[in-house]
């Protein structure tokens, strides 16, 4: 499988991703091909179109895909924790058979209504609310940075909101299917990215949005709860992404380093260089070795949440000490477009920020080894 997935990011996305990059252009192509290929149902299980694989493998595809190109690696991650994974794990039967199928062959995208423009890390800070009317949510609010939102093929939103109040005082969170092209709904596309111009993300906005009562997804008050075991799932893939993204950065600048000669020599034996392969070629093991124990304890259905986040906050900041590491072999040229290795260098920030700031993987790691424990 890892072999497949490599020589398809390589023969058909490399060649492309310096273009989409520069022209923020999301690939429909480049998607069909993918689905083609089984990698938006790769958690799901046969009877929905997918393939069952696991997370191991999931991860490993996001790996390699992460290797050659960011954009088209969060597509696909995105595709699957975020777009499939609430529906597959939360969604009643007539759901699933509804939008799986559609989801797992790649005619339809799906997306994760969280972050909004005040409710980033403090996601309790939600203002977009839905409320109940002649058997129908009415939807207001907004949303921000939503990956795989405002793409041609995009046919849902499953859109957080709040849906009342608890009798704790705090609010009710619940999660609802949305449409895309229903009245009131609105996706437009963001541009303007430092990071994966070549995937899609969007803005979302709901005004007097109406959707039938039976597109709860879950119980009503559980969307809370759905959110933080969607990231916690979708933290994998983000550790994905940068473990293949530090080694996709680190073989480029071996090459470079074995290919550049500079007083007589290639630059890959001098110890200033060949030190700093030599960590960056640790670390990725560290890295894989962490991510690869997390995702096979998700798949035993073992405890997995303090990993996950461990393997998203470390894999996240490997990949930036590589890049960084990389550029630095490659010298001036590293800051040309022209070089991969300057995309992979601002692919990377994105990692430490989304789905989880490094900040809060810091937070949770230390909830779940006791350090609040007062």
């Amino acid at each position: 499988m890892r072999d497949s997935i490599r020589s398809f990011a390589e023969n058909e996305i490399a060649p492309r991703a310096q273009e989409l990059d520069e022209k923020e252009e999301f690939s429909i192509e480049l998607t069909k091909q993918m689905a083609e290929m089984g990698l938006f149902g790769i958690i799901v299980p046969e009877k929905y179109g997918g393939s069952d694989m696991g997370y191991l493998s999931y991860c490993i595809v996001v790996e390699e895909l992460a290797r050659v190109d960011a954009s088209h690696s969060a597509t696909v991650a995105a595709g699957n924790s975020l777009g499939v994974g609430p529906i597959y794990y939360y969604g009643n039967e007539k759901q699933r058979e509804e939008w799986l199928p559609r989801l797992c062959s790649g005619e339809i995208l799906a997306s994760f209504g969280l972050t909004e423009p005040d409710a980033g890390s403090d996601a309790g800070a939600t203002k977009t609310a839905a409320r109940l009317e002649n058997g129908k949510w009415v939807i207001d609010g907004s949303k921000i940075f939503i990956t795989n939102a405002a793409t041609e093929i995009t046919g849902l939103c499953t859109v957080q909101a709040v849906t009342g109040e608890r009798q704790d005082g705090k609010k009710e969170m619940s999660c609802i299917l949305v449409p895309n092209g229903t009245e009131g709904f609105i996706a437009n596309k963001m541009t303007g990215k430092m990071m994966w111009r070549a995937s899609n993300t969007g803005e979302l906005f709901f005004d007097n949005c109406k959707v039938p009562e039976e597109n709860l997804l879950g119980k009503r008050g559980e969307g809370f709860h759905q959110m933080l075991e969607t990231l916690d799932n979708g933290r994998l893939a983000i550790a994905a992404m940068g473990l293949g993204g530090a080694q996709g950065a680190f073989e480029l600048a071996l090459k470079y380093a074995k290919e550049r000669e500079q007083f007589g020599r290639p630059i890959s034996t001098f110890e200033a260089n060949s030190f700093k392969l030599a960590d960056m070629a640790t670390e990725i093991e560290a890295a894989r070795t962490l991510l690869y124990k997390a995702c096979m304890l998700k798949d035993a259905g073992k405890s997995f949440n303090k990993q996950a986040a461990m393997a998203k906050l470390y894999c996240s900041e490997v990949m930036g000490r590589v890049v960084d590491k990389a550029v630095q072999v490659f010298g001036g040229y590293g800051l040309m477009k022209e070089y991969d290795v300057e995309r992979f260098y601002r692919d990377y920030k994105l990692l430490t920020i989304g789905e989880g700031t490094s900040e809060v993987q810091r937070l949770v790691i230390a909830r779940k080894i006791g350090c609040y424990d007062v």
